[in-house]
């Protein structure tokens, strides 16, 4: 074992290895007894391909590039596609993200369109699209700009022929049900097929906040009529629903402070921890029910489970394997379970349980759990990967904050007795959302070189009850930062980490905490700042998408009531107190949070006049988060060049970030 200082190991784990294995399977489902799903191609413009394992467990990409699997709906996307077996074939309905119109495929043909382009505003959106094969149709959620502005926009579920009549025909488009919800979900309908539930709720509220149960009768030619409210409120959340085999309306709330499983209105299986989430992409699945009466649930406190619910008796059983973490995506057919799953050893992969066909009377044990997709393979010795503590740390106020940390590791290398590392705090995006336990090359990308990574879910995060969440209210940029900072400062306090060698680095909603942190100073040395809100009251005076253009309400407070709050916390209005070095990516074709955040945010530092060393790196046809390997790559070189140049560290080889604006004492 060789001796290094922290911050300057070799490591093989270079940017383009985390870059290749950014992201992960999304959006499982049967298509027949088949098992398809979304998959990354980061080396292929950061687009989306469909993936299908054959009864033979091989596994195709079944549309080329430039095919990209991926709808726009609310910006953040859904599930975008559904398939079912007509004539013995699998017959797909997806939607493609360049023209985000429907298209219909079959395996060896070309995709044909299904729905007209518009051209007024962002168009035609689908998202949740569920094949009706016997009503000639997909289901599914209509969003259609009607202006030019991005709140010009109306969402209703919606009904589109699948034999391709309303390809130039908006009007061949059947609306289901009348607009109720400025917000709404799919509609599921019930196994007799006279019933349907969906969600729905309205500004200023986020779905986390308060939502609405809906349930419609459906009429003759499937009409939804009668539609009622059955369940949520303005501050109930719930956030998924579903049919059991028997007739009963299944629903997640969180009425009981945690997101728990309702049948018929009645608690299944009441406890402290999360069978739901934030309903940040529509079509995300937290249960999924089966035919015996057993329901699949993901659940846990900060990480989630994969199991298998009684509602009988209330009993979960987790399926065995070594999986700490699965998303919000589940698919069932018969006695089969299929969802993603990874653990800080091993990246999402595609995973199946069986279960008992019997049901509830002949037990809820679920039987073996098995990778059957998107298998993880090691790119590199996996003494390599960072090992994570699961830590509660302390607050203001005694406020407890949890937080994933991973201090440097290589088997290779060991620094000098007595010197502690450079640390990152990594600050998650939403804010309304948490950092998964699982293998991040990215976080190996710094581990593996000797500088330590602290996840926060900062009070405001998912995963750990209402309570946890409300925290944020009307808090943002004083929750968030001061948990942060209170992570930090612990790990310095207790020697894991450098008091002066200390940074923090977020994007989107953390791109926000990790400016304000800056913006307070005296806890860290630098930070990069990725794809951030900069300027609240731009931001919520339409200078963003429909979705959250009043998400700052619940997070700061209502604008016109309480302006100078929303000018006091905008780290555009305090450039003058950032003082150490920064990065700051952003990618100019981000409508979340767009590029005019930060030119305004180094507009007014320039206008100060001091000499704060910065850089800016804007990318071509990236979005709100990064999708492109090289994308990837360059942010991530840059960031690691910036810890070295403040933080004195060696790495030979590396791109030397040119810094602007004055040299880094």
């Amino acid at each position: 074992m060789q001796q290094l200082a922290y911050g300057s190991w070799p490591s093989p784990i270079d940017a383009a290895l985390a870059a290749a294995h950014d992201g992960y399977p999304e959006s499982v489902g049967f298509v027949g007894d088949e098992v398809w799903w979304t998959e990354p191609r980061p080396a292929e413009g950061g687009r989306r391909t469909l993936v299908r394992r054959h009864p033979d467990g091989t596994e195709e990409s079944v549309l080329p590039a430039p095919w990209n699997v991926r709808t726009r709906v609310v910006e953040y996307g859904g599930t975008p596609w559904a398939g079912t077996v007509r004539d013995g074939e699998p017959l797909v309905v997806f939607t493609n993200f360049t023209d985000q119109r429907l298209y219909r495929f079959t395996p060896g043909g070309e995709p044909v369109p299904l729905t007209p382009v518009s051209a007024v505003g962002g168009g035609l959106r689908w998202a949740e699209p569920q094949m009706m094969p016997e009503r000639g149709e997909v289901w599914c959620v209509l969003e259609e700009f009607t202006g030019e502005g991005p709140s010009d926009v109306r969402r209703v579920p919606a009904a589109v022929p699948l034999d391709g009549s309303a390809a130039d025909d908006r009007t061949a488009v059947r609306e289901l049900a009348p607009q109720r919800h400025r917000f709404v979900t799919g509609p599921r309908l019930s196994p007799d097929g006279r019933r349907a539930v969906w969600l729905g709720w309205d500004h200023p509220r986020m779905p986390w906040d308060g939502t609405e149960l809906v349930l419609a009768e459906v009429g003759e030619g499937g009409v939804l009529h009668d539609p009622h409210v059955v369940a949520g409120g303005a501050e109930e959340s719930v956030c998924q629903a579903d049919w059991a085999a028997d007739g009963a309306l299944l629903y997640s709330s969180d009425r009981s402070g945690w997101w728990n499983l309702y049948r018929d209105g009645e608690p299944v299986c009441p406890r402290e921890e999360e069978f739901g989430g934030a309903l940040w992409k529509l079509g995300q699945r937290w249960f999924a029910p089966l035919d015996s009466g057993l329901v699949a649930v993901v659940h846990g406190r900060g990480a989630t489970r994969l199991g298998i619910l009684d509602p009988e008796n209330g009993d979960v059983v987790d399926a065995a394997g070594p999986w700490t973490e699965f998303t919000a995506t589940l698919a069932v057919r018969g006695e089969r379970v299929v969802g993603v799953g990874a653990s800080p050893r091993s990246g999402f992969e595609v995973v199946e349980v069986a279960t008992p066909a019997s049901g509830p009377a002949g037990g809820t044990l679920a039987g073996p759990a098995r990778v059957i997709g998107a298998r993880h393979t090691d790119p590199v010795d996996p003494a390599l990967y960072p090992e994570p503590q699961i830590r509660t740390f302390t607050g203001p106020a005694g406020r407890e904050i949890h937080a994933h940390v991973y201090p440097p590791h290589n088997p290779g290398y060991v620094a000098p007795g007595g010197e502690p590392p450079p640390f990152v705090v990594w600050a998650h995006g939403g804010p309304t959302s948490r950092s998964p336990l699982v293998l991040d090359l990215e976080i190996a990308y710094f581990t593996s070189r000797g500088i330590g990574v602290a996840e926060v879910d900062y009070g405001g995060s998912t995963g750990y009850g209402r309570e946890y969440r409300n925290r944020l209210r009307e808090q943002w940029g004083v929750v968030d930062v001061e948990d942060c900072a209170a992570v930090a400062l612990a790990l310095a306090d207790e020697g894991t980490a450098d008091r002066a060698r200390l940074a923090v680095r977020g994007g989107s909603a953390g791109g926000w905490t990790a400016a304000a942190s800056l913006v307070a100073g005296g806890v860290y040395a630098c930070g990069t700042i990725s794809y951030p809100v900069l300027d609240l009251v731009s931001f919520a005076s339409g200078e963003t998408h429909d979705f959250e253009s009043q998400y700052v309400e619940s997070l700061v407070g209502p604008l016109d009531e309480v302006l100078g709050r929303y000018v006091e916390r905008s780290p555009v209005e305090h450039a003058d107190r950032v003082t150490v070095p920064f990065l700051l990516l952003q990618g100019l074709d981000d409508v979340i949070c767009p590029p005019t955040q930060c030119k305004r945010f180094l507009a007014r530092l320039a206008e100060t006049g001091r000499p704060v060393p910065h850089a800016y790196l804007t990318f071509e046809g990236e979005g709100h988060g990064f999708r492109r390997a090289d994308t990837m790559v360059r942010a991530l070189e840059a960031e690691l060049s910036l810890y070295t140049q403040v933080f004195g560290l060696s790495q030979p080889g590396l791109p030397v970030l040119e810094l602007t604006g004055g040299s880094i004492r």
